[in-house]
């Protein structure tokens, strides 16, 4: 993927796209002051050249009957290049991870989780993560409240 110079216009349409990215091409003209072709071929140019990488719907997890958030802090064992791509590939096969990021300091991974309850996910720990090859030790935090959540990047 190339990245093509952003320019104000483009700006504006990946500002707008991330505030409703449902929002029909036309709106999406208007609000950025251009007609409705050339906004297509940005949005299309944007998305080809990596900018926008995909659409999504922020579902409220607990009107799901998800009432249990957690970060899980991994430290593995070893750290090679291999261990790290190893537990990078066995935690892609649990629903209940949502996310998860390589870091630096006392822990490897840090793992956003959600459950059902608290049961639910005890069990995930101790007989998912735990027991995971090469995992040394496993610490929880569950969420009591979110306090802020901005999943936009400020432009």
């Amino acid at each position: 993927m190339q990245k093509v110079k952003l320019d104000s216009i483009d700006l504006k349409i990946l500002s707008q796209l991330q505030k409703n990215g449902n929002i029909t091409n036309l709106a999406l003209s208007q609000a950025v002051g251009i007609s409705p072709p050339p906004c297509l071929r940005r949005v299309k140019t944007l998305t080809q050249s990596g900018y926008i990488t995909g659409y999504h719907a922020d579902i409220d997890a607990k009107s799901l009957g998800y009432n249990m958030q957690s970060m899980v802090f991994v430290e593995i064992e070893k750290q090679s290049d291999m261990d790290l791509y190893n537990f990078k590939t066995y935690i892609q096969n649990f629903d209940t991870i949502r996310e998860c990021y390589l870091i630096s300091g006392t822990s490897d991974f840090i793992l956003k989780c959600i459950a059902r309850d608290w049961d639910s996910f005890h069990h995930f720990v101790t007989h998912t993560l735990v027991s995971a090859p090469n995992v040394k030790t496993v610490r929880t935090a569950p969420i009591i409240q979110t306090v802020k959540k901005m999943p936009l990047v400020p432009f």
